[in-house]
């Protein structure tokens, strides 16, 4: 490859905007936004980089080939004509994952299928020898996508997605994505200057994202691997001088991130996870009813929360986010108060206080809304005149 090329890092729906700007603080070159993606430019080496320390990227892919299909035939023809062994050998093993928006192709697998026939004939024909499948554990990630009559082939330079950060061992029945938790914390605004709280923790995501954020440790630095690593071209040396110089801008973080749920499995289980991410100096954690105690803190104060969506978890929904409103406004004065819900219908609507900015995101596949409520003390014209 050369010094400088193109990738695409992929996101969920609604955090393009915010992964730009992770990228650009990072140093990325060309920064475009797609559906669900980012594109830009850099080196090996701030693929490295970005890797470790994007925290709203799910996976990122380096484009090596682009041709036009008229025809299921030009698939295979197209994939013949790459010079395979740029990236790979025929004792590696290798695995292919597909997605298609043509009406040329109905069938995903299919794709797969396919692009397997065409570099393993490759390889056979022109080395006597064939490189093998391994779908769970490959040495070389492809992406092949068709979008209309155009197919992009592409490395995959993380393997398993990078939602899973290392540190999260023990879960609840609704867990929510680090890398959702993640975005979610930055549209909020955090950055660590202010007091956290997540009012109903669950296994501690929420408050093991905000905390990396706080103190400016890279997302990934607790990962086991990259998919890159297994690269014919895999530069360790440079690995580790940007793993450690990483390391080196990570800062102690001085305002307080405090977290409760009212289950104790739930406290148990965070501890463990905040234990695994080497943050339980940074983070507080105990066994609180939200519904029945103050905010634990006061000042310039983030409250973000996770509430159960009624989908995976038993709730009176219209009661519950009542008395969620209800809580909200007895014991948050003063708060800016983010909550997330896939029931934006029925429970947001029974929450009874007046939203400062509603955002579209997704929680797997369902749709929700991230929503703010300015919590002030007293009414909120008396606020407005007191400032």
């Amino acid at each position: 490859m050369d010094d400088n090329y193109n990738m695409l890092a992929k996101c969920l729906y609604g955090f393009e905007p915010v992964l730009a700007r992770e990228l650009r603080n990072l140093g990325a070159q060309n920064v475009r936004e797609g559906v669900r993606n980012v594109q830009f430019k850099g080196d090996k080496g701030f693929m490295y980089k970005a890797s470790l320390s994007l925290r709203t990227a799910i996976r990122i892919l380096v484009p090596i080939e682009t041709f036009t299909l008229q025809s299921e035939a030009d698939l295979y023809k197209g994939l013949s004509g790459i010079s395979w062994e740029k990236y790979l050998n025929e004792n590696n093993t290798l695995a292919i994952h597909s997605s298609v928006h043509s009406e040329i192709f109905s069938n995903s697998h299919y794709v797969s299928l396919r692009s397997k026939d065409a570099i393993v004939d490759y390889f056979r024909h022109k080395y006597q020898k064939r490189p093998s499948i391994d779908t769970k554990h490959p040495d070389v990630q492809f992406d092949v996508h068709i979008q209309n009559n155009t197919c992009t082939v592409s490395l995959d330079s993380s393997g398993e997605s990078l939602h899973k950060r290392g540190y999260r061992s023990d879960t609840n029945i609704a867990p929510i994505n680090e890398v959702l938790a993640a975005g979610l914390i930055l549209m909020t605004g955090y950055d660590g200057t202010q007091h956290f709280v997540d009012p109903m923790c669950g296994s501690g995501t929420i408050l093991i994202e905000a905390a990396m954020i706080a103190n400016n440790i890279p997302a990934n630095i607790n990962r086991p691997e990259f998919a890159f690593e297994k690269w014919l071209d895999f530069d360790k040396e440079l690995f580790a001088l940007i793993h450690d110089s990483l390391l080196k801008k990570v800062r102690n973080a001085t305002k307080k991130i405090l977290g409760f749920d009212k289950a104790p499995s739930a406290i148990r289980k965070a501890q463990a996870n905040i234990e695994n991410a080497s943050l339980e100096d940074f983070i507080q954690i105990e066994r609180k009813n939200f519904f029945s105690e103050d905010c634990p803190v006061e000042g310039n104060v983030i409250v973000l929360f996770n509430p159960p969506y009624g989908e995976r978890l038993e709730i009176n929904v219209p009661v519950f986010y009542r008395e969620i409103g209800d809580c909200l406004k007895q014991h948050y004065a003063g708060c800016n108060v983010w909550l997330i819900s896939s029931d934006f219908n029925v429970g947001l609507k029974n929450v009874g206080l007046r939203t400062s900015k509603k955002i579209k995101v997704f929680n797997g596949k369902l749709e929700c809304r991230l929503v703010k409520y300015e919590m002030y003390a007293g009414s909120r014209k008396a606020s407005k005149i007191n400032e």
